[in-house]
């Protein structure tokens, strides 16, 4: 019997010693009730990406409206993508609180202010993430992955604020933030279990062992292959392939920051450089969908008040500093060389998604993704006409290649609102929403 025909489970795994791996979209997992069919119903998934410190809005918003937009200088890495884009223009954060970063980020996507608090004890709000990862954790191996490309803080920030604040955009609910990990193999044995534990001592010994995930299950996928068709067979073998060369990725780093740190003052696992550290979170997030081992996940390119530099595209400076820029020309192009540098990461995730069949179409077909910051203006804090964008096709739930201009102050949590019934959450309010956003 062929194994197209049994309708294998969307979330089968091939387990092996120590390791589990999920499992691609394959045609063997349409309805055996459903012969003719040749791929099961889009599965929605929500992506959000976040970037800190403001932008240059003068670079970033196109000047026109509707499908005859242009895409502006910050955006132009996003040219080959221009049909799953909408900008939308107007959206506001809310009036910032005390801590004028940590309210950017916190109300990104919870739309309440932080509590003021330097302690252990922080309240915000339940992020729209978190909404969505309740109604499709029962489908999922993890209810939702949150991921950081800085190590988190301790202690104060932002004007006496707790760095906690700033360290995550998600939140289970009012008093549960979520850790966001920036360790790019620590984010892998979650994904696919190939440890107990992800501590320092466990992880050098599978360092010094060389073991591979794709040769802990090596049976399994063998046992699979052989009663598949020719097109769940290329499916799996490209999946595979994405596993071993990130796999390959992780290991090339840790060997290298062996030899580089001797005392490993930093984490295990974490490039040298901002854009393959992006790149390599960016491909685990692509596996993380293609697998379906979670459809929301939530990734900041950077935290607020960040002092990273950008040697790459020739900022030497801090981030942060550089946002505050007075005007200063010098300083304004600097910072829209950071802001075009994020956005050509998320077009290097867009590129991945893109090249991923799912179902009927391909991962950026279904996934919704969410780009964008708590402010506009980083000199001055702004929490106003907020830069965001949405990417992918929403599995059909609408269409992109649009500049879409909201009446000036419209909530961001309306926004939210509209996304809900549209990633199978019903809702007609979020947070501080007001409405529903028109013509999205």
């Amino acid at each position: 019997m062929m194994l197209r025909r049994l309708a294998l489970s969307r979330r089968a795994l091939l387990r092996g010693v120590g390791a589990t791996l999920g499992l691609p979209l394959l045609d063997a997992m349409v309805p055996a009730l459903s012969p003719r069919a040749t791929a099961a119903t889009p599965v929605g998934r929500l992506g959000v990406v976040y970037v800190p410190n403001g932008v240059v809005m003068a670079e970033w918003t196109p000047a026109a409206e509707g499908a005859a937009f242009e895409l502006t200088p910050s955006l132009r890495p996003l040219a080959p993508y221009r049909s799953a884009l909408t900008v939308v223009t107007g959206l506001r954060n809310g009036p910032p609180n005390y801590a004028v970063h940590g309210a950017a980020s916190t109300r990104f996507l919870t739309t309440e202010p932080p509590m003021a608090s330097t302690g252990s004890i922080v309240e915000a709000g339940v992020s729209l993430d978190q909404v969505v990862a309740r109604r499709v954790e029962k489908d999922t191996q993890l209810a939702s992955l949150e991921l950081s490309l800085d190590a988190p803080f301790a202690g104060v920030c932002d004007i006496g604020s707790s760095c906690v604040y700033t360290d995550t955009i998600s939140w289970r609910n009012q008093t549960t933030p979520l850790p966001m990990e920036h360790n790019p193999r620590a984010v892998f044995e979650r994904l696919f279990g190939e440890a107990d534990t992800t501590g320092r001592e466990a992880r050098m010994a599978r360092i010094a062992a060389r073991r591979s995930i794709l040769d802990s299950v090596a049976a399994s996928i063998a046992d699979l292959s052989a009663g598949l068709g020719a097109g769940d067979r290329a499916k799996l073998s490209q999946y595979l392939d994405g596993v071993r060369d990130v796999e390959r990725q992780i290991q090339k780093v840790e060997e290298q920051g062996a030899k580089e740190l001797p005392p490993l003052d930093r984490p295990t696992g974490v490039p040298a450089t901002y854009q393959a550290h992006a790149r390599l979170m960016f491909d685990l997030q692509v596996l993380a969908f293609q697998s379906d081992l979670t459809r929301v996940i939530t990734c900041m390119l950077g935290r607020e008040l960040s002092g990273r530099s950008y040697p790459e595209v020739d900022v030497h400076d801090a981030h942060h500093p550089t946002s505050h820029h007075q005007g200063d020309p010098e300083k304004l192009r600097k910072l829209a060389r950071i802001n075009q540098h994020h956005v050509a990461q998320f077009a290097y995730f867009l590129s991945r998604l893109s090249a991923v069949p799912d179902g009927d179409g391909t991962l950026l077909d279904h996934c919704t993704l969410l780009y964008g910051g708590g402010m506009s203006d980083g000199n001055s804090h702004s929490p106003d006409n907020l830069p965001v964008l949405l990417a992918g096709g929403g599995a059909g739930q609408w269409k992109g290649g649009r500049h879409l201009r909201v009446p000036e102050g419209t909530l961001i949590g309306n926004l939210h609102a509209t996304l809900l019934p549209r990633l199978g959450v019903p809702a007609e309010k979020f947070g501080n929403s007001t409405g529903v956003l028109a013509g999205l």
